[in-house]
């Protein structure tokens, strides 16, 4: 979105996804694409991680991705990036299961393993996408 030759910048929120645990925004739109924040396994229904289990955390991380995107007004077949981190790489496998269930256009991808992820979890997922 262009007025003149300033950018405008958009703050995307839903309640289909979390709310922010801290200052900063569920996503971001400017020039054509949605940056997400990292989307964490927390149900946006109870605020709760419900479970401890990698491949369970992954769907919900997915679906709060997804969420993200389309209330930005794209989808996840638009992802051109995502930045992946796991609490623990022996986790990889199980994570790309359902990553690939989900990630169908093959965007760019980082995935790397991490000390600590907020709220204990074992991934967060954070996305960039077309517009």
């Amino acid at each position: 979105m262009i007025n003149g030759d300033k950018k405008i910048m958009k703050t995307v929120a839903t309640d289909r996804a979390p709310a922010a645990i801290g200052p900063y925004s569920q996503a971001k739109i400017i020039g054509g694409l949605v940056f997400t924040s990292g989307q964490i396994p927390v149900n946006p229904a109870t605020g709760n991680v419900e479970t401890d289990d990698v491949a369970k955390q992954t769907e919900q991380s997915c679906k709060n991705v997804k969420a993200l995107l389309e209330a930005a007004g794209t989808s996840i077949d638009k992802v051109v990036k995502t930045t992946c981190f796991l609490a623990d790489i022996a986790d990889f496998a199980a994570f790309n299961a359902v990553y690939a269930k989900y990630f169908t256009s093959s965007p760019a991808r980082s995935c790397v393993a991490v000390k600590d992820i907020p709220k204990g979890c074992l991934v967060e997922i954070e996305a960039i996408a077309e517009i």
